[in-house]
């Protein structure tokens, strides 16, 4: 299924960068911008944002790696000492 039209990016497309990008670096936080660059494309409308989120979402291979979670809970919790 086409997600973006602007750039011609399917939801295999986008499946397939983050797939590649989480076997090359285990431990990236995977961004929109990146699986653009990825792709060698850019963002043009944004448009699509909302499907492109949830295609990424559907990826397996989609998640944030250990060392990075709570890292916002943590901050917050040294804001308020």
């Amino acid at each position: 299924m086409i997600i973006c039209h602007c750039t011609n990016i399917s939801d295999t497309d986008i499946r397939a960068a983050v797939d590649w990008m989480r076997a090359a670096d285990p431990q990236t936080l995977i961004t929109p911008g990146k699986v653009y660059r990825a792709l060698g494309k850019s963002a043009d409308c944004g448009g699509c944002m909302p499907l492109f989120l949830e295609a990424m979402q559907n990826c397996d291979t989609l998640e944030i790696p250990m060392t990075l979670r709570g890292l916002r809970r943590a901050r917050t919790q040294e804001n308020r000492t």
